[in-house]
């Protein structure tokens, strides 16, 4: 079994650990931050100062394929997020009266929750897994390297023929042995990369005297502008419709129901938008939030205030191999979470993406860790199992940055694309298609294909000839009343 050195104590860095050592591996968690969630959860999520993970304060989804890595590789961390108040929802609840079950329906089931139930969630089985050591208040400063180790044959010998010189060749694979902190050096077979984007690995690396990472890098063009409330007290939950993410030729809005009441209504906006720095004022928020559907219909319920207006922007899809073409840039490290793919929140996907690599770094760190064969692998497997969800996270963000940029999108692809998923609002067996889509059961190359799906979208589309896409929501003058004060 290995001894896995893991960088980062967010989701990705959380997971890993505790799958690894469930595993039956040994795992050192290294954590900026000088304390770990616990179970007070509003404290934690709106009290506590974390500038190094921005992200933590906006809304999550917990798509059906991260609930099922919890369900099934975590059943307790699941039990316990449920415990925690984490709602199930089932993607076929949107109709009135669900339709019949089919195979495959489990994986369309949503948790409802902030980040900080997961993390808390995380944490408390952690806590109670031997084997697993948690270094908070200990930031990674550095990399500990040796030359590129021989590479094994298929059944597991040593090159019969190594390198004589041990010297490393600059630019050559270097093996990272270790990490450093400000209290000392650790050494593992596997050192898992879960610090994020700016978790300064590749920075690292180039000391090591490593090629550079090849970077991947999409900027979206959009920002966002969320504020969270909670439900007036006696009411478990909002509506069950509408809550989708809607929006015109210039702007969109979302609702993100959570647990215990709470939840987060986010608008989102071109860049490039005059009226977008008027939106981080409470009350033209509110004003722009009711203007949508889903905005408007939970605002209507009298809900708490219990935040500001939470501004994100620059966000960029960023994919960083530490393969490139002469092969791993690095063995005995290999990146997990936001380090490998970096997703902009539109599609929900992170969370999911970080679980599976996290259990597949668990399930696979016996095999040989510290060689190049491993880091190879294990770039191949990212690039067939997360790659694609990475270019239709950069394909959907184009054509939204693209619309909210031209107030344009009303013919052609973008037509055929919107009537999809409006007529998956009115019909349970597109809406099965795109739900299997939206959480990562099915690529859409497969389930958009289906002869079925394509002619009940072409049937709800000649019932309808003037059909126009995107018109949800105020038009460009109401906006303009909103934000000019």
């Amino acid at each position: 079994m290995a001894h896995v050195l893991v960088i980062g104590g967010g989701v990705g860095g959380l997971a890993t650990a505790l799958l690894a050592a469930r595993q039956g591996h040994s795992a050192e968690l290294f954590e900026r931050d000088t304390r770990a969630p616990g179970t007070a959860l509003d404290r934690d999520f709106f009290g506590w100062r974390r500038p190094t993970v921005p992200q933590a304060s906006q809304p999550h989804a917990l798509l059906g394929a991260a609930r099922n890595v919890l369900r099934d590789d975590l059943p307790d961390v699941y039990e316990e997020m449920l415990r925690l108040g984490a709602r199930e929802r089932h993607e076929l609840d949107w109709f009135d009266e669900r339709p019949p079950a089919r195979p495959g329906d489990e994986d369309i089931v949503m948790l409802q929750a902030r980040r900080i139930v997961l993390e808390s969630a995380l944490s408390t089985s952690l806590r109670a897994e031997p084997g697993v050591v948690v270094r908070y208040g200990e930031p990674v400063t550095g990399l500990t390297t040796a030359p590129g180790a021989a590479e094994r044959g298929a059944g597991g010998d040593p090159d019969p023929d190594p390198d004589p010189d041990p010297d490393p060749v600059p630019g050559a694979c270097v093996r990272v042995t270790g990490v450093t902190t400000e209290a000392g050096s650790y050494t593992g077979d596997l050192v898992v990369d879960a610090g994020g984007r700016r978790g300064g690995t590749e920075r690292r690396l180039a000391a090591a005297g490593c090629r550079p990472p090849v970077v991947e890098r999409h900027r979206t063009g959009l920002a966002y502008f969320c504020r969270w409330y909670r439900l007036p007290e006696g009411m478990p939950e909002g509506p069950r419709r509408p809550w989708a993410v809607t929006g015109g030729s210039f702007a969109g809005c979302a609702v993100f129901p959570a647990d215990n009441g709470v939840f987060a209504v986010t608008l989102f906006v071109h860049t490039a938008d005059a009226t977008r720095s008027a939106l981080r004022d409470p009350d033209v928020f509110e004003a722009a939030a009711r203007a949508f559907p889903p905005g408007g219909a939970w605002l209507e319920l009298g809900a708490e205030p219990l935040s500001e207006v939470l501004a994100t922007a620059s966000l960029d899809n960023r994919w960083s191999a530490l393969v490139d073409e002469l092969g791993p840039v690095a063995s005995g490290l290999v990146p997990v979470g936001d380090a490998v793919a970096h997703t902009n929140p539109t599609l929900g996907q992170g969370t999911s993406l970080a679980l599976w690599a996290a259990r597949r770094v668990a399930r696979t760190a016996h095999r040989d860790p510290g060689s190049e064969r491993f880091a190879a692998e294990h770039h191949d497997w990212a690039v067939r199992t997360l790659k694609p969800w990475f270019d239709f996270q950069v394909v959907a963000d184009s054509a939204i940055g693209e619309r909210f940029a031209t107030r344009a999108g009303r013919t052609g692809t973008a037509r055929a694309v919107a009537a999809l998923f409006d007529c998956a609002l009115e019909d349970p067996e597109v809406m099965r298609a795109r739900a299997r889509v939206r959480h990562l059961a099915d690529p859409p190359e497969r389930a958009y294909a289906n002869p079925e799906i394509r002619a009940r979208v072409a049937r709800w589309l000649a019932a309808r000839p003037d059909y126009a896409p995107n018109e949800v929501g105020p038009d460009r003058a109401e906006w303009e009343k909103f934000t000019s004060g």
